[in-house]
């Protein structure tokens, strides 16, 4: 008996250390924090006065704060197009927020996110990864669009989401609309229940790299922070909302360190486009635009990336360029995981900058945003940008997709910022800079043209 208990303990002991073998040889677990209409400058660490955010600015000094990241759209739908698919988002058709058929017609665009696109979530779960999406969807489904894939059709094992998706989760929606005061998960309590699905799906995943989408929805108004609090964009509800968003992610954080997973897991911590109500620029830093606008206030947010011993602690990259299209390629580098075969992704690898090498693209960003001035909705006054831009190196120009500038300007066809000089886009140098100017006018237009017309229009 003696024999077989010591056969039995040394069993169990091989079995251990292969169990912590296979772990600590894993690539690392990816938990993706899209939060939902946040300014640049709502956090702390980017200058943010509304509310202190210690949790997210601890992010920032345990990794590595990016402040030259931008969005794929300023609005919802084709924002997280861009990081799911790691391509411009008019090339799937999406060019404003996914609403009704007629709405979506309107906008020039189609129904819902083709599940034959490439993602992100596939490429991950091909290479081994089991994969989660916690939070706001918002890429098909809801209102009348009843024929969206279903999530998982987008490589995604399991899900809990918001009205906005093809199969919301029951908690979440008691009524046919965003949010209702009859949910049982209520809408101040909802960053923390997507925190314990993530945090639950990883307990449940042990000795398997686990990639997960935790894309919270409350920072995006209405701001409801408490049962007893009357509903409305006021800057003290924003207050309290913000608040509890950074006490969730304190939360998240004491999960993973329960779990033994601080170091094992590569944590990247961004926004799917600018603020509004913007409180006077404040909450976009000072930057130009808001949600809507293709100035740097409507595409320029926070980007943190943090892995405790392989992301630089405390680090501040103020050199690398990079876009939400670039979240593809450089997520399958760290992860071992190809992207599908074929596919023209727009984004680059820029991991290499994430573990602390600054990068020089070698490609341009392109943005568009308002095909007619119907169907889309815009900033008021200096903060409606031109329906057109690109950006290549320092240099970021705006023009109309017909060549002109936005109606309010009286002369010239484009404008042309130095964001090294110029981050607010307060000085056109179209004229002093004609050559530029010129070239940078012509690529902006000839992507434009060449993005894929939907079928009909």
């Amino acid at each position: 008996m003696r024999g077989f208990q010591r056969w039995l303990w040394l069993v169990m002991l091989a079995s251990m250390a292969n169990a912590f073998a296979v772990e600590s040889t894993m690539p690392p677990h990816i938990i993706f924090i899209l939060t939902d209409d946040m300014g640049y400058g709502d956090v702390g660490c980017n200058g943010g006065k509304f509310v202190p955010t210690p949790n997210i600015d601890r992010l920032a000094s345990e990794g590595t704060r990016f402040t030259q990241f931008t969005v794929a759209a300023p609005i919802c739908s084709p924002s997280r197009t861009g990081f799911t698919t790691g391509m411009f988002p008019a090339r799937w058709h999406l060019t404003s927020y996914l609403q009704t058929r007629a709405g979506n017609r309107a906008c020039e665009q189609a129904d819902f996110l083709d599940a034959k696109a490439p993602s992100l979530a596939r490429a991950l779960k091909a290479a081994g990864y089991a994969t989660g999406h916690f939070g706001k969807w918002h890429m098909g489904g809801g209102r009348d669009v009843t024929n969206a894939p279903a999530i998982t059709a987008y490589g995604f094992d399991e899900y809990a989401s918001t009205w906005e998706s093809p199969d919301p989760h029951p908690d979440l929606t008691a009524t046919n609309w965003i949010w209702s005061p009859k949910d049982k998960v209520k809408r101040w309590e909802r960053t923390g229940f997507f925190v314990d699905k993530s945090l639950d799906f990883l307990r449940r995943h042990k000795g398997q790299p686990c990639y997960i989408n935790l894309w919270p929805d409350d920072m995006h108004t209405p701001w409801v922070p408490a049962d007893d609090v009357p509903r409305g964009d006021k800057p003290e509800n924003f207050q309290r909302v913000l608040g509890e968003y950074d006490r969730q992610i304190g939360w998240l954080l004491a999960g993973l360190k329960e779990l033994g997973l601080e170091e094992k897991t590569l944590l990247i911590f961004t926004s799917d486009n600018g603020p509004l109500p913007t409180f006077g620029g404040a909450r976009a830093a000072g930057l130009r635009g808001s949600k809507l606008s293709l100035y740097e206030g409507g595409v320029r947010e926070p980007f943190i990336v943090r892995w405790p011993g392989r992301v630089p602690a405390g680090r501040v990259d103020e050199r690398t360029v990079s876009g939400a299209v670039d979240l593809f390629p450089s997520v399958c580098a760290v992860a071992g995981a190809q992207p599908p075969e074929g596919a023209a992704l727009d984004g680059e690898d820029v991991s290499a900058a994430w573990l602390g090498k600054p990068l020089a693209r070698t490609k341009p960003l392109f943005w568009e945003y308002g095909r007619n001035n119907k169907s889309f909705k815009y900033p008021a006054g200096r903060d409606r940008s031109p329906n057109v831009a690109v950006r290549d190196g320092k240099w970021k120009l705006l023009v109309n997709a017909d060549g002109t500038q936005a109606p309010r300007q009286s002369s010239g066809q484009a404008e042309l910022y130095d964001l090294e000089k110029d981050a607010n886009e307060t000085q056109n140098l179209a004229e002093q800079e004609k050559a530029i100017a010129a070239r940078l006018r012509q690529l902006a237009l000839d992507w434009r043209r060449a993005l894929p017309k939907l079928e009909g229009k």
